[in-house]
């Protein structure tokens, strides 16, 4: 129904004025955060833009808070990954000040938090390799098995991997630690980007070895390697934001496209497209996984999606938006 009536609205606007022509050219500033899938949207939401409405799509590279902030003042124009709930404060504050416009989910909500290979629990097989923490079920069981993750830069403690610094993420995982009483037995490690806290985890998955580490969804670590979560009480909103103890699970993760409010006001029918953009997990496991595998440039995947799910782009534009797009597309190397 919601891809019904935007595909209707659209088709209403663009019959009684071409949309590129009264956008033509004109500059639309995505910010690039560090992780993958966030790149990916942006270059196919670029693309669309570009061919289908006549922008011009611009990209800049910023961490979570400069990047987020840089799209409230409006010195970048969106982002098609905001995860709100690891700036909570920020984010309060910009939809009371009515600053940034939500334009929606771009997959549903997502999972992240603590992981471990399932081979520690259950074994492998296949690889020859048996079950070392049988009974590792949530964060509380981590103290009795912290050696499994001996840290080689302090081997009295296990090695915890974190987000990267600059990832607020990073600063909620610390607090955590403390609240659950781990520092004691884990130190917290800041690998200096995603590549490098990927990179970690598929070393540690190839040479079948533990590994703890935050992760989440949708990734192509996640749609490829077998990870099991590990449990935390229950999300409770009460222990959740800055000056909590974040003492419990973090919550299903809200993705949501982000656009400066007066960009969205001036440029209707980018907010119409963008509220239609709707994708699933399973998608962008797969989209990613095949960057990966490929080696990919972000550029070559966002290419990807669009011709591996023609039905599902479709879907989000009218019709001869739509066209001009699938022939962009076809005119790719």
């Amino acid at each position: 129904m919601k891809k019904a009536v935007l595909w209707l609205l659209l088709a209403v606007v663009s019959a009684v004025a071409p949309v590129a022509s009264a956008a033509a050219a004109e500059p639309v500033v995505f910010v690039d955060f560090s992780w993958d899938s966030v790149q990916v949207h942006n270059r196919i939401a670029g693309f669309i833009l570009e061919h289908g409405f006549g922008y011009a799509p611009e990209y800049v590279f910023a961490e979570s808070m400069p990047g987020l902030m840089a799209i409230e003042r409006g010195d970048a124009h969106l982002s098609m990954e905001g995860w709100v709930d690891n700036v909570v404060e920020w984010w309060e504050k910009a939809q009371a000040r009515k600053t940034v416009a939500d334009l929606g989910s771009t997959f549903p909500d997502a999972p992240q938090g603590w992981y471990v290979p399932t081979y520690m629990i259950k074994g492998d097989a296949a690889r020859g390799i048996a079950p070392v923490a049988p009974d590792l079920k949530s964060v509380a069981d981590l103290p009795k098995y912290w050696e499994l993750f001996k840290d080689p830069e302090n081997p009295k403690k296990g090695r915890f991997y974190n987000g990267p610094t600059g990832w607020m993420v990073h600063t909620i995982n610390n607090v955590k630690l403390r609240t659950y009483g781990l520092e004691e037995t884990f130190d917290s490690f800041a690998p200096g980007s995603e590549t490098a806290l990927s990179t970690a985890i598929k070393t540690a998955y190839d040479r079948g070895r533990p590994i703890l580490a935050y992760y989440w969804e949708p990734t192509w670590v996640l749609g490829k390697y077998d990870m099991t979560l590990l449990e935390e009480p229950p999300y409770d909103e009460s222990r959740w934001g800055e000056g909590k103890d974040y003492g419990c699970a973090f919550p299903q993760a809200k993705v949501l496209i982000l656009m400066n409010a007066k960009f969205a006001e001036a440029n209707p029918e980018v907010r119409r497209f963008l509220e239609a953009y709707e994708t699933t997990l399973e998608q962008n496991n797969k989209v990613l996984a095949f960057m990966f595998e490929s080696g990919a440039t972000v550029e070559r995947a966002a290419a990807w999606f669009l011709k591996e799910y023609e039905a599902v782009w479709t879907a989000w534009l009218a019709p001869e938006v739509a066209g001009k797009v699938r022939a962009a597309l076809e005119a790719l190397p």
